[in-house]
């Protein structure tokens, strides 16, 4: 019995030491894959730095940059496209002006009464109209023909205006979100459709003369009077309501700014480039692809390690698979547990019982991530403060003065969701203004949300541009407005 005891022990002891050297084994290759996860966030946080250095040397080439864009064509990453618009409203405007808003498989047609300096916005109407599917991808006629039926309808659904005379022609401002050559205020030349849009009978064509042509078929007396994309409405209606609004940023899906610029800064004659390149800093920054960057960085941690479990069947490889809007979500979580983390993984991304440890990571990527957005957003902002002499510094030589310019109240009309709706960016992007301007200016430069730039926007510079307007009535505004993208 002693003999067999003996080799019971024995046997006990080395199952023992195997099962603890499998245990050890097992750990070591748990941390060894702990310490990858540490270093592809080492290394992914060290891509995300954004040091004051990096932001002023971001200013001095969006500043660079916009110069060479108004020199001459092709010469910038930055489109610097002309918009033609010399007059922008002030809020003395008075009368009933529609607009139309054009940016994809939906468009809505306003209505807006103007009552002055005293009474501002009267009223607002607004339809909002899905285009079919089908008309997507038929003719320009028949897309311009059904556009023009539903405007025609909304007008007469809403009454004759009182003010005009029953034949008088109704200013209408379009608010056109596609890539379009330009050519003055209220026309321009569609290059490409884009959002699903495949109609090849328009490319080339001035889409307000399309949009004209299908309104007079329809017997509806309205003109065009001004053809706009969303970030110039929003710099119209940031101005209508402050007159100290000089620039206009769209932080949303995509990013793109308007500004006021003097007539003799723009040395090239017309303005629309057709170069492509410069797409990396939009993408860094703009709410389209900040998910689609969080989300390809939680895919390398997750196959560099096994914190997420197994990845194989889950919907973490399909691009933009995450949207921003869920991302932020993940980042302003303050539960304990993190359960909206929890809750994206498991309801998009199809991962489930994620631990802790996990979930305060995928925060932290995400905080990444949009720190990153925000500071270089903030940074392109000061670049157009540079360019227009409102960022505190002489005009020459760059350095700080004491001037009345650097104290000069300065507003920048923001539209978006990626910005209205998201207050970590929010919070972020100022934060970085401040630490550019420094506190002296920054107290000078005020960040104004403006709602609705492609609707009301529109219909606002139909006003400044319209034809009852004679040269003595317009305002003298000796500017240009040169947006960039």
């Amino acid at each position: 019995m002693g003999k067999v005891g003996f080799g019971l022990a024995v046997t006990c002891a080395v199952a023992t030491c195997a099962i603890a050297a499998v245990l050890v084994g097992r750990r070591a290759k748990s941390r060894r894959r702990w310490e990858r996860v540490v270093g592809v966030l080492r290394e992914f946080e060290e891509g995300c730095s954004t040091p004051l250095a990096r932001l002023r040397q971001v200013v001095d080439a969006m500043a660079v940059e916009m110069h060479a864009g108004l020199a001459s064509d092709g010469g910038s990453k930055l489109k610097m496209l002309l918009t033609f618009v010399d007059s922008l409203p002030d809020g003395d405007e008075k009368g009933i002006y529609y607009a139309l808003d054009l940016g994809g498989t939906n468009f809505r047609v306003l209505r807006v009464q103007l009552g002055g300096k005293v009474s501002g916005i009267l009223q607002r109407q607004v339809e909002s109209q899905p285009i079919p599917q089908e008309l997507m991808t038929s003719t320009s006629e028949e897309l311009f023909h059904f556009i023009a039926m539903t405007l025609k309808d909304f007008v007469e659904r809403e009454g004759n205006d009182s003010e005009s005379p029953p034949d008088k022609r109704r200013e209408l401002g379009f608010t056109f979100s596609f890539p379009v050559r330009q050519t003055s205020v209220s026309s321009g030349v569609l290059i490409k459709w884009t959002k699903g849009f495949a109609i090849d009978d328009t490319v080339g064509r001035d889409v307000t003369e399309c949009l004209e042509e299908a309104m007079m078929r329809r017997g509806l007396n309205m003109r065009v009077a001004a053809l706009v994309n969303d970030t110039v409405g929003t710099l119209a209606l940031g101005h209508y309501h402050d007159e100290d609004t000089v620039a206009a940023v769209v932080l949303g899906t995509g990013t793109n700014a308007c500004y006021v610029e003097r007539a003799d800064a723009i040395i090239k004659c017309q303005g629309l480039l057709t170069n492509s390149g410069g797409m990396g800093f939009e993408k860094m920054i703009s709410g389209m692809y900040l998910g689609d960057i969080a989300r390809r960085v939680i895919l390398r941690v997750a196959q560099e390690s096994d914190i997420f479990g197994d990845i194989t069947s889950s919907r973490i490889h399909e691009p933009f698979v995450l949207r921003t809007p869920m991302m932020a979500a993940m980042h302003e979580d303050d539960s304990p547990d993190l359960r909206e983390v929890e809750r994206v993984f498991r309801e998009t991304l199809q991962i489930t019982n994620i631990p802790l440890k996990a979930r305060r990571l995928v925060v932290r990527v995400c905080d990444m991530v949009t720190r990153r957005a925000a500071r270089l957003a903030a940074a392109g902002i000061v670049g157009i403060l540079r360019k227009i002499g409102r960022d505190g510094r002489a005009a020459a030589g760059g350095r700080r003065t004491e001037s009345s310019s650097s104290a000069r109240r300065t507003v920048i009309a923001i539209e978006g969701r990626l910005y209205v709706d998201y207050s970590m960016f929010q919070e972020y992007l100022k934060e970085a203004m401040v630490e550019i301007l420094g506190e002296d200016v920054a107290q000078n430069v005020f960040l104004r949300i403006s709602i609705d730039g492609s609707g009301v926007g529109a219909a606002l510079l139909a006003t400044s541009h319209s034809s009852s307007i004679d040269d003595r009535g317009r305002r003298e505004f000796g500017e240009s407005l040169a947006l960039y993208t």
